[in-house]
């Protein structure tokens, strides 16, 4: 016998969804708040009444009128707020925050496409900008002066217009990712090894529980043995091994890859080396990238050169605006047509010891003498660079003595097939290797290091349908560096961290 109550039940529960949905699609009205961005660049905005929220860059008075540009960090153009200077508020002021509703029409200034014609500006946040507030209308400051102000220093032109280039470069590089297959993961920050086998790591420690007890009677009492007590007691208190903040991830790439084929990971990683140079963060981003079935040396390299010139190209020609003021404000002189050149070029390509003989035979003055077997130095990897046409330089087949354990040994039994990519001004770029998948020669490289029982399980990766594997990791904030012809990598990223100096 058939139910018929369930039809209606079935209406009534489809009517049901029908509200919620109409609940939580509510469109917005035409006074609702437009980002900058869209206002100047959509038509069909002209002539509608609507809302804008910012903060004020600049305000101007010229025969009874009020003139205020507003910026909202969506781009790089301001929109300019017009009203009779009789109902401005006072209290309007440069760095204030405020909405302006109004009447949106064409401009009458040059370079101005559209202006509001506001019926209605009321404050949001006050801003004392004849007192502390650091930057002034109209005025151009130094990255140097800037960096005293990281809470403030989105708020200048030239880095608002950092954050939204590396915001493209962000989506450009997983985009590139993407469409060649690889599968994004996510690697852990806290780790018990150390990848580039450097030493220069964070080491983590829980914070004192209430109640803990130390071993010594005084601080002032401690010795070496009490000190190395007191820090197991710790480790063991949490992980109950020795952890350390990640300087890499990628071991555990290499692991995903072995079931997924191709992977990547978009991950900060940390590096406590003592440096104040322009080069070094000890917080900083790594783009790292492995993937398997891969055998030649050259298919990685390749790789690298792809995405470097893709996310390159795009962040040229989809953010003009913003990459424009870069190349006239920040840049040095010819720092453009150098990118120019370099997107048209292939890069080069030099082993380590043709490097070596290279450097050798030029005899230039430098800090250091380039050895075979030594690492380069900063000034020998200009020289390499400027010997190649300044265009980015992979120097390829290291000596194994200075590289980690994990990259594949080369047939001469001396080197190990591993790139580093070299770029002007900066340096190193990139670097990737193949990965050693011979079981025995790995075996032997791991206790050699010391490594045989904390990486067993990296040893199971070969015993267990183990495939040949390359990779490589990238630092982002010399990426953009370099791309951008930026001097200082603190000016990279929001909030820098190095050495003696982790603010906010």
């Amino acid at each position: 016998m058939l139910n018929m109550a369930a039809p209606s039940k079935l209406v009534s529960h489809v009517n049901k969804l029908i509200s919620v949905s109409n609940l939580s699609c509510k469109t917005y009205s035409s006074t609702s708040a437009y980002r900058i961005n869209k206002i100047l660049s959509e038509a069909s905005l002209r002539g509608k009444h609507i809302s804008v929220k910012g903060w004020v860059k600049a305000i101007r008075e010229m025969k009874g009128t009020t003139f205020i540009d507003l910026d909202d960090g969506s781009g790089s153009e301001k929109l300019q707020i017009v009203l009779n200077t009789e109902r401005a508020n006072k209290d309007v002021s440069c760095g204030c925050c405020l909405e302006a509703s109004g009447l949106l029409e064409l401009g009458q200034g040059q370079g101005r496409p559209v202006e509001l014609k506001a019926e209605e500006v009321n404050i949001i946040g006050i801003c004392d900008s004849q007192g502390s507030y650091p930057f002034k209308p109209r005025k151009r400051y130094s990255t140097d002066y800037t960096r005293q102000f990281l809470h403030l220093r989105q708020r200048t032109n030239s880095f608002s217009a950092l954050l939204r280039l590396r915001n493209a470069a962000t989506r450009e590089m997983h985009d590139f990712y993407q469409k060649l297959g690889f599968i994004q993961v996510h690697t852990p920050i806290l780790t018990t090894n150390d990848c580039e086998g450097a030493g220069d790591v964070f080491h983590v420690l829980p914070a004192k529980q209430q109640g803990h007890q130390h071993l010594h009677e005084s601080e002032h009492e401690q010795s070496k043995e009490a000190e190395e007590r007191n820090r197991q007691v710790d480790e063991e208190a949490f992980f109950g091994k020795s952890t350390y903040l990640t300087v890499s991830g990628q071991l555990h790439l290499e692991a995903l890859a072995s079931g997924m084929a191709r992977v990547y990971t978009f991950n900060p990683a940390f590096r406590a080396e003592n440096s104040q140079g322009r080069r070094h963060l000890a917080e900083f981003y790594m783009l790292d990238a492995e993937f398997a079935f891969v055998s030649s040396l050259d298919d990685v390299m390749q790789n690298v050169e792809d995405l470097v010139k893709t996310t390159t190209r795009n962040l040229l020609e989809k953010n003009q605006e913003d990459f424009d003021f870069y190349m006239k404000r920040i840049a040095s002189k010819g720092h453009e047509e150098s990118l120019h050149r370099t997107l048209d070029t292939q890069f080069a390509r030099v082993t380590y010891t043709e490097a070596i003989e290279m450097l050798a035979k030029r005899n230039e003055v430098t800090h250091c003498k380039p050895q075979w077997g030594h690492d380069l130095s900063k000034e020998h990897e200009q020289l390499v660079v400027k010997h190649y046409g300044g265009v980015p330089v992979f120097v390829t087949d290291w000596p194994k003595s200075i590289k980690p354990f994990y990259m594949r040994g080369n047939d001469d039994k001396k080197t190990v097939a591993c790139f580093d990519l070299l770029v002007p001004k900066v340096g190193e770029l990139c670097g990737g290797s193949l990965r050693e998948e011979r079981l025995r020669l790995l075996e032997t490289s791991l206790k050699k290091a010391g490594l045989a029982d904390t990486l067993s399980w990296y040893l199971d990766l070969r015993r267990y349908g183990g495939a040949p594997t390359g990779g490589y990791g990238i630092g982002f904030e010399r990426y953009l560096q370099w791309s951008l012809g930026i001097q200082n990598i603190k000016d990279t990223l929001p909030f820098p961290r190095w050495a003696h100096h982790c603010d906010l």
